[in-house]
């Protein structure tokens, strides 16, 4: 089944501008009718939720660029894939810690407060 990109927007809630710019990003590749219109098959889904996950994770545009290169090479890429996604974990690892130790941080300062406003009373 193929879908027009209005319909591929409304079934991955990604607009159509987003849609267009990951094409032109080379981040997904659309294959196109006798018209020229895009058409988006099942497995587009599939790849364009992985891509937004990338992004909600922090991944940088170029990194998810050279991923989806390797993606669309095939099997034999799958050492290099997986050495990026290490990467890519390492990172975002360091900056849970980095917002738990903030957090952490946000905590004391309440809980002084807290203390501050229970000796007052």
């Amino acid at each position: 089944m193929h879908m027009t990109i209005g319909e591929f927007s409304k079934l991955t809630g990604i607009s159509c501008s987003a849609l267009r710019y990951y094409e032109e990003k080379g981040l997904i590749r659309v294959g196109r009718d006798g018209g020229n219109r895009r058409e988006y098959s099942e497995k587009d889904t599939e790849w364009i939720k992985f891509l937004q996950k990338l992004k909600n994770t922090g991944m940088n545009l170029g990194d998810m660029k050279g991923y989806s290169d390797l993606r669309y090479e095939g099997e034999t890429t799958v050492s290099e894939r997986l050495e990026l996604l290490e990467k890519h974990r390492a990172y975002v690892d360091g900056q849970t810690a980095k917002w738990r130790e903030y957090s952490q941080n946000l905590n004391a300062k309440i809980e002084l407060y807290r203390e501050m406003l229970r000796r007052q009373k």
